[in-house]
């Protein structure tokens, strides 16, 4: 690919400033309707490109279809990164800056000159110098998450599409809305997609590959106090929202947390307390790289709970759990050419595959417990989610030559 003029970085300069921001609050799918202008756009795209059934479906997923030149039965594999940027830091009105050539120096946002983004504090950055980078512009994240999978995945069909003579099978591209919000898959039609395996990119430095997430629950809490006016409340009214409190006081202090935990180590997190004296709610995520482990994990969030509840026996609790995803390496197992491939793919790049687990979840474990298996794919964003995000478009381009090596791969290993 070396004489080939990449799109990656144009496509991903405009992206960003399509405001896309998802709602975790919203209901509607997708939680905002902003999120279309994006899919609209690529939709349109992958047309011009060439991709006769590229379309944005009601929900805001697009779908589109590279035809196979390979005269092969080959597995279909799909690639999907999600339009929606996270809620945690304004998307509104990205203004992206390409600092060509970066010499290492500390970079002031111009917008807000008290961002700074150092190579002290962004180790990683001293692998660009000489490259060039993307940064916003100080008041605003930049959408690398995922904008970047979005466009290099939009580079990689326009240069197949522009080279026939590369010899792959038929390739799936999906872009989905609300992934940021846990809603990813929640309208997807996995038989519309028709594929054997899709890859997420979705992932951080150039060579990290990820085929592993935490498992998860949500919990929640449900505190029963007894309401009284308050002028007249001794001896009667028991405060729910104190209670809540005391839970939360009785967590455990130096492990069983996110702040406290790294690795491996799974933890239960309060998200949210919402409540009046008479009845108040803690939601909970709960997490762990082993599915077996969230049980014990629960079970003892809710004896903490209870031994709280036992000062108060005018109180009465609920503990209720619910399923949000798992940990895609149970599905990925049992499908070992998926990651075996990559690694190929990756090496001949010139990169050596790291694989790391995910401190987290994507779209892909969702999507491999659907029938589909789906690691995931870097694209060099770091700093995700903040003012301080960045990316290096050499690693952009990078992910883009995987995916052209990896969809080779997967035609000349099929007999």
């Amino acid at each position: 690919m070396q004489a080939y003029a990449h799109t990656v970085t144009e496509r991903f300069m405009r992206y960003v400033q399509i405001d896309t921001q998802s709602d975790p609050t919203a209901n509607t799918h997708p939680t905002t309707e902003k999120q279309k202008n994006l899919s609209n756009i690529l939709a349109a795209e992958l047309l011009a490109i060439g991709l006769s059934d590229a379309y944005t479906d009601e929900y805001g997923y697009v779908y589109a279809t590279i035809p196979a030149t390979s005269k092969k039965q080959v597995p279909v594999i799909a690639f999907c990164s999600h339009v929606d940027t996270a809620p945690d830091c304004s998307g509104t009105n990205v203004k992206p800056i390409l600092h060509r050539q970066y010499s290492g120096e500390d970079i002031v946002l111009p917008d807000d000159t008290t961002q700074v983004i150092t190579t002290a504090k962004y180790p990683y950055l001293t692998t660009h110098i000489g490259h060039d980078i993307i940064t916003a512009s100080g008041l605003t994240l930049l959408g690398a998450d995922d904008k970047s999978g979005v466009a290099i995945i939009m580079d990689m069909a326009n240069y197949l599409v522009n080279n026939p003579q590369i010899v792959h099978g038929t390739i799936k591209i999906i872009f989905t809305p609300d992934e940021e919000v846990g809603q990813g898959t929640a309208k997807i039609d996995i038989a519309k997609i028709g594929a054997s395996y899709c890859y997420t990119l979705d992932g951080g430095e150039a060579g990290t590959f990820e085929d592993e997430t935490f498992s998860a629950d949500g919990a929640r809490i449900t505190v029963h106090g007894v309401i009284a006016h308050p002028g007249y409340a001794k001896d009667i009214l028991v405060n729910a929202i104190k209670i809540a409190g005391e839970i939360v006081a009785a967590l455990p202090k130096n492990e069983f947390s996110p702040e406290t935990t790294n690795g491996r180590a799974g933890f239960v997190h309060p998200v949210a307390i919402n409540g009046l004296a008479e009845k108040a709610t803690i939601e909970f995520i709960v997490r762990d790289f082993i599915t077996a482990n969230l049980s014990q994990h629960e079970h003892r969030l809710e004896s903490i709970a209870r031994e709280v509840l036992q000062k108060h026996p005018k109180a009465s609790m609920d503990f209720e759990v619910w399923e949000q995803y798992r940990n895609m390496k149970e599905i990925l197992d049992l499908h070992p050419q998926a990651s075996a491939y990559a690694a190929m793919a990756y090496e001949q790049a010139g990169l050596a595959l790291r694989n790391e687990p995910i401190r987290g979840g994507t779209d892909g474990s969702r999507l491999s417990f659907m029938g589909l298996p789906c690691p995931n794919i870097f694209t060099g964003m770091q700093a995700i989610h903040s003012k301080h995000e960045w990316i290096g478009v050499k690693d952009m381009e990078k992910a883009v030559e995987v995916l052209v090596n990896l969809v080779q791969v997967w035609e000349q290993k099929t007999i």
